[in-house]
């Protein structure tokens, strides 16, 4: 049986180790409270730092110029020209050596507008840059879309890695303290050697594990400071008591074709299967003849001749109608509409797989919320079961009907159990930002609904 006077003293000296960790805790918690972030504010630095989303807002302004070039071949064109030049002539004559030097010049200018008013491959590339802005809207919301996924699980890889660390000391105090108990109660014989060397082999373990948990935390921490442009971001734990909603609607089959047709991949995908049929019609275009307006106003000032001295006026105004058809160019527009309509195919296949793997994700993410929702309620189950088995380890150990060994196990399951208990409410909440990108509808207003479940 253990000594009554060493379990009393040991209980002493744990209760004043809790309060003084309690109060190092609270003194803390005031500083870290002042510098920790929320979700939303890291969302905030992320968009202004990240260089993959910024890369992509470059790409956007990009992207809308290069549409707005299309426009310009449907628009009439309007060009000035003038022209100056200088004549020397210097002839000799035979048999008289006398020369006959004679300078003139001229100067012209003028002013001509061309309105296409027949060109089908214009049009098409008009249409196509119509296109190219939307496809342009659509990869800048897939970006950020991206962007707040990457940023939630950032936090929450950090929250984890903050947990794991907490959990793994807390357990590595608790075997230190069975260690100690295991020891004197070798000392006073109540006791064998084998709870002292089970007690060790576990304190060397969680030793072990507490070095690899820190690393852990500095790498999660690199990495959310290198997504925010942060130096030692801290961010706001979950609330203990947060409930966590289920996918509304709760119809897997409504998320599949929401995905299906509002996906941001199927988006682009449709979008760019609509450009490639624009290039079919470029294409067939070529063989189409062309029409267009032209009208321009000329004057030249001749300022002597070679034959002559005298000055002329010439002003000219024309207007008129350009007529063009392409009869042969050696097989290269019939061979570019081929390699148009291939690609119009592989447009429309890529759209057709677009499709599917977005269904696909929305099925898989789905499935993972429920089976999250389940998980938590499981491992919250479990803690508390677990929390009972310490108790009541600890109290058979204390009257002789369990060994060392028990209380030990009992204590590693209830840290990996509240470890796990943590990773899956953190899965779940990014599982749930997931779901709704697939289905194209994640903004975001979804950061200030999960930072609702987080404490200050």
């Amino acid at each position: 049986m253990p000594n009554p006077t060493h379990s009393s003293h040991s209980r002493t000296v744990v209760a004043r180790a809790a309060r003084l960790a309690a109060a190092t805790l609270l003194a803390g918690g005031f500083t870290l409270a002042a510098q920790a972030q929320s979700l939303a504010e890291l969302y905030a630095s992320a968009r202004g730092h990240d260089a993959s989303y910024q890369s992509a807002r470059s790409q956007y302004e990009a992207n809308l110029a290069k549409a707005a070039q299309a426009r310009a071949s449907v628009l009439p064109s309007a060009n000035l020209t003038a022209a100056a030049s200088r004549t020397h002539i210097d002839t000799t004559s035979t048999p008289e050596p006398a020369n006959n030097p004679r300078e003139y010049g001229s100067q012209s200018a003028g002013f001509n507008v061309t309105q296409p008013i027949y060109r089908p491959a214009n049009l098409a590339s008009y249409r196509q840059g119509e296109q190219q802005a939307l496809l342009a809207e659509e990869q800048l919301k897939a970006a950020e879309q991206d962007l707040i996924v990457r940023v939630a699980q950032g936090y929450f890889d950090l929250l984890g890695a903050q947990d794991s660390l907490t959990f793994v000391k807390a357990q590595k105090a608790a075997v230190a303290e069975q260690l100690a108990s295991a020891k004197r109660n070798f000392e006073v014989g109540t006791a064998n050697i084998t709870d002292t060397r089970e007690a060790q082999a576990r304190f060397d373990l969680v030793t072990a594990q507490e070095i690899a948990a820190e690393n852990e935390l500095r790498v999660k921490q690199l990495a959310l400071d290198n997504l925010t442009g942060r130096t030692g971001a801290a961010p706001w734990p979950l609330k203990p008591d947060a409930v966590f909603a289920a996918p509304t609607p709760s119809d897997i089959e409504h998320w599949v074709a929401s995905a299906e047709t509002e996906s941001p991949v199927v988006r682009q995908a449709r979008i760019a299967r609509e450009v490639a049929r624009l290039e079919v019609e470029k294409a067939n275009a070529g063989e189409k003849p062309t029409v267009d307006a032209v009208a321009g106003v000329n004057r030249t000032l001749n300022k002597g001749s070679n034959s002559g001295v005298a000055i002329s006026h010439l002003n000219g105004a024309s207007i008129g109608v350009n007529f063009n058809l392409p009869l042969f160019a050696g097989f290269a527009l019939q061979n570019r509409v081929k390699e148009a309509l291939a690609l119009e195919d592989k447009a429309r296949a890529d759209l057709d797989n677009a499709s599917r793997s977005a269904a696909q994700a929305a099925r898989v993410a789905y499935l993972g919320v429920v089976s999250g929702q389940g998980q938590v309620k499981a491992y919250e189950a479990a803690v508390a079961s677990s929390q009972s088995l310490l108790e009541a380890s600890k109290l058979g150990y204390q009257v002789g009907v369990r060994v060392n060994l028990d209380v030990l196990n009992a204590q590693s399951q209830l840290y990996d159990t509240k470890a796990k208990l943590a990773k899956a409410r953190y899965e779940l909440l990014v599982g749930g930002l997931k779901l709704r990108q697939t289905g194209g509808g994640l903004k975001g207003e979804d950061i200030q609904s999960v930072n609702g479940l987080l404490a200050p």
